[in-house]
C-alpha cells in the first residue's frame, strides 16, 4: 500500500461549452465567476471558485472528468495501471505539464494532470501571454 495518496487535490472541473464566449458571459458575467485565465489556441478559459484553488475550466473541445493534481501525470499513470485501472490516453504534454487520462477498475475516468512546467501568466484581460515556474 502506498504510504501517501496519489491525488493531491481536484485541480479542476472541465465544462464543455459550445464556444469560449458564450461559456464566459454565462460562468463569467452571469454567475460571478473571476476570469483567471484564456487559452484560446486551447479552446479553454479557467475560471476561478472564491473557496479554492481548484478551477472550472470551460472547454470548446473536450469533455473530460475532473481533473486531478498529480505530482507527476506519468507515474501516476503507471500507479494506475498497477493498481488495476488502465490506461485510456497516454500521457502527453501540456502547456503547463504533462496529462494524462486513465480509468480506474469500475470504469470512471480520471484526468491526471501535473504543472510540472509552471502555471498560466496572464495580462490585466486573463489572455495567457506565458508560462511561470
Amino acid at each position: 500500500m502506498r504510504s501517501t495518496p496519489l491525488f493531491q487535490k481536484i485541480d479542476a472541473v472541465i465544462v464543455p461549452v459550445p464556444d469560449l464566449d458564450s461559456g464566459l458571459r454565462f460562468y463569467q458575467h452571469r454567475l460571478g465567476h473571476e476570469l483567471l485565465w484564456r487559452n484560446d489556441q486551447l479552446g479553454q478559459a479557467g475560471l476561478g471558485l472564491p473557496d479554492s484553488d481548484a478551477e472550472i475550466v470551460l472547454d470548446t473541445r473536450l469533455n473530460l472528468a475532473p481533473t486531478w493534481l498529480v505530482r507527476s501525470a506519468d507515474e501516476a499513470a503507471s500507479e494506475i495501471v498497477a493498481a488495476g485501472g488502465r490506461v485510456v490516453a497516454d500521457p502527453s504534454d501540456i502547456p503547463v505539464g504533462r496529462v494524462a487520462i486513465v480509468a480506474d477498475p469500475f470504469g470512471n475516468e480520471l484526468v491526471l494532470v501535473d504543472l510540472s512546467k509552471g502555471r498560466y501568466v496572464t495580462d490585466p484581460s486573463g489572455t495567457v501571454i506565458g508560462i511561470a515556474e
